[in-house]
């Protein structure tokens, strides 16, 4: 392949629609909020397009972000893992979605799909996609579970067998907090530096993460938005979203490329919780559904292979 097949126009194309999907879809939960729309330029180079939804009905704060930013020197947090990029010029231009509902039952959603180009005047361009998707319940539910990772499996399959394994693990120990010893959520996919399958497929794989998400989590939230819920249910899920931020500024990548590449902090902490709280020492209550988080479904599991033992079962049964 020449550098001529590499398209980025294509996919800074695709992602602009990519995100005027992603918030007519998340808009018609709402029947009285809307996206705001805020386009802003950096001095630094490039730009983008923030959309966050507040205060409504079933999302307490969406925020869909398009991005497109240049800079003289690739961020460390960029090249930590090829460092022969380290110092080279780079644009980078991307979608991200995060998703903060207002009913416990209904789980925190994030995703983004992004694409890099890192220059050398003296060599060929490198480019790579990167992204993925992952859920964060505050409560669990298997269903929900199960469908998430058939759905990042099928997002997968088209583009070999390896993939959803790898990626899956990759999600598993991305999203995982090293100071509390717990994993952030139940995970999904997480890829990144792919460009072995060529521009082409790597921007179709690319395409198929983003359609995926949205098609399985727009169904999660319809199951569970209307369920009721208490005040031991809401400061549950508050305590919950600190570690979603005790993650998001201290070990995520896209937060850390953010600030380190001086772009703008509204756009960059929008991925931010409204509302967290934290407690001393809280211990959920023995059998509880509090506890079934951390002990069942925030440890590492092979949820697709607990869907074939649950439909044999049903078969037997």
């Amino acid at each position: 392949m020449t550098q001529s097949d590499v398209d980025p126009n294509a996919v800074i194309t695709w992602l602009r629609e990519l995100q005027d999907h992603l918030c007519a879809r998340f808009e018609a939960f709402e029947p009285e909020q809307h996206f705001v729309q805020d386009a802003w330029q950096r001095e630094a180079g490039g730009g983008g397009d923030t959309r966050v939804l507040a205060d409504g009905a079933t999302f307490e704060r969406a925020g869909v972000n398009f991005s497109r930013v240049t800079g003289d020197e690739l961020p460390a947090s960029a090249s930590a893992r090829r460092p022969e990029l380290a110092g080279r010029a780079y644009t980078a231009t991307g979608v991200s979605v995060v998703v903060h509902p207002r009913n416990p039952y209904v789980p925190t959603a994030h995703a983004n799909v992004r694409f890099f180009v890192a220059e050398h005047p003296d060599e060929a361009p490198v480019w790579w996609f990167g992204g993925g998707f992952d859920l964060t319940p505050y409560y669990g539910f298997r269903e929900d579970a199960i469908t998430w990772h058939q759905a990042a499996q099928a997002a997968c399959a088209p583009f070999g067998d390896a993939l959803y394994p790898e990626y899956k693990q990759w999600c598993d120990e991305y999203f995982y907090l090293p100071h509390r010893q717990e994993a952030r959520g139940i995970g999904g996919l997480f890829f990144d530096d792919l460009n072995e399958l060529g521009f082409a497929q790597s921007f179709a794989f690319g395409r198929s993460v983003g359609q995926a998400f949205i098609n399985t989590y727009a169904p999660i939230v319809e199951r569970r938005r209307h369920m009721a819920y208490g005040e031991r249910e809401r400061a549950f899920q508050l305590y919950r979203r600190g570690r979603y931020v005790e993650f998001n500024l201290v070990y995520d990548r896209g937060t850390l490329f953010g600030l380190q590449s001086r772009g703008r902090t509204e756009s960059i902490l929008m991925s931010m919780p409204p509302l967290a709280a934290w407690r001393y020492r809280e211990q959920p209550e023995p059998g509880s559904a509090e506890a079934e988080l951390t002990e069942f479904f925030l440890q590492p599991r092979d949820w697709l292979a607990l869907a074939a033992q649950a439909e044999a079962s049903q078969e037997t049964g």
